[in-house]
């Protein structure tokens, strides 16, 4: 066994912080955008995020990767396509926050490595074994707990995060295949171009708001008006921008200085970060039904984490924590994330 250095220690620690850093500015940045929703349209508020993550990009980070030529590329169509999993992802998962406690919002999204593992197959010829297929069994049950079909719990806003965690894992797909020859730069320069230009359509298309009148809170959301933001809600604003890119960043300095194994299971402090701003923030606390799916969901999760980086250690896993989704907004997380 390798000794471990002073400097192996302090690299490790500094990955950990990093990681548990990141989960901390993915929360804000969730937890502000569910505290906005009530007053504002999504589209305007993530359209405010990726202006400020785009101009980061563009002044501190593209003159040091190549310039204009980062947006070169022979894979347009990909990119586009991959940008819009992206937009679907966030959006689904934000319109979830609007409607549903932010604990049940991120513990459905925690699906998102079962769902990846359980593509892999189809879509990349992986191998899974019977353990992993149990795990993905496991967090699907979970689900079906928090779901509560048929039951006056039940909330149709629930399928969101679901679609939210089905779109990241084709995100992860397609990163897997184009990681080859596309940069994280390129890949996170269209990924904001993408948003931008959609946030742009929706607010064509909603933001006069005469669809606002909605019962649903979700659908609410989507179809309000476009608004000039209040003085008092600017610091929020700023707050989802700058949380979103902080993020960003730790997630990738986590992956580059440690292996994944270490830093993928940190990603899940997510989750007791999203029940510690509900019930302070929101006021809502989790019942006990929706414990029991959070711990099948986040315990069937890490053990697929484990499972991965136990047998590829050397690389980071195919079923990454889902932290990074806020992320991927700035390419963090993959690959040789900026």
């Amino acid at each position: 066994m390798t000794k471990q250095t002073p400097s192996d220690r302090r690299t490790l620690l500094l990955g950990v912080a990093s990681a548990m850093g990141a989960s901390c500015f993915f929360s804000i940045n969730d937890s502000s955008i569910k505290f906005l929703s009530g007053g504002y349209a999504l589209h305007e508020i993530v359209l405010i995020r990726s202006v400020i993550g785009l101009a980061f990009l563009m002044a501190l980070i593209l003159p040091f990767r190549g310039g204009l030529s980062a947006f070169r590329t022979q894979l347009l169509g990909q990119h586009l396509l991959r940008g819009l999993c992206v937009v679907i992802s966030n959006f689904c998962f934000f319109l979830g926050l609007a409607a549903l406690p932010l604990a049940e919002v991120v513990a459905l999204f925690f699906v998102a490595p079962l769902l990846i593992t359980a593509l892999s197959v189809p879509l990349l010829g992986e191998k899974v074994g019977p353990r992993r297929w149990a795990a993905v069994g496991v967090g699907m049950v979970g689900v079906l707990i928090m779901l509560r079909p048929g039951s006056s719990v039940f909330h149709p806003a629930m399928f969101l995060p679901l679609v939210a965690a089905l779109t990241y894992a084709l995100l992860h797909m397609m990163t897997r295949r184009m990681g080859g020859t596309e940069s994280a730069v390129t890949m996170t320069l269209y990924i904001q171009l993408t948003f931008i230009g959609v946030c742009a359509i929706s607010g064509v298309l909603l933001g006069h708001g005469h669809f606002a009148e909605q019962a649903d809170a979700s659908l609410a959301f989507l179809m309000r008006a476009w608004i000039w933001p209040e003085p008092g809600d600017w610091p929020l604003l700023i707050a989802i921008g700058v949380s979103s890119m902080l993020g960003g960043l730790l997630i990738s300095q986590a992956y580059r200085t440690c292996e994944a194994a270490v830093v993928a299971p940190f990603e899940y402090v997510s989750m007791p970060l999203a029940i510690l701003f509900g019930v302070v923030i929101f006021g809502e606390w989790p019942d006990s039904t929706a414990w029991a799916g959070i711990v099948l969901i986040c315990g069937s999760g890490l053990y697929i984490v484990w499972r991965e980086t136990r047998h590829h250690p050397e690389a980071q896993p195919l079923a990454a924590a889902p932290g990074a989704l806020r992320s991927t907004a700035l390419g963090g997380g993959e690959g040789d994330a900026p």
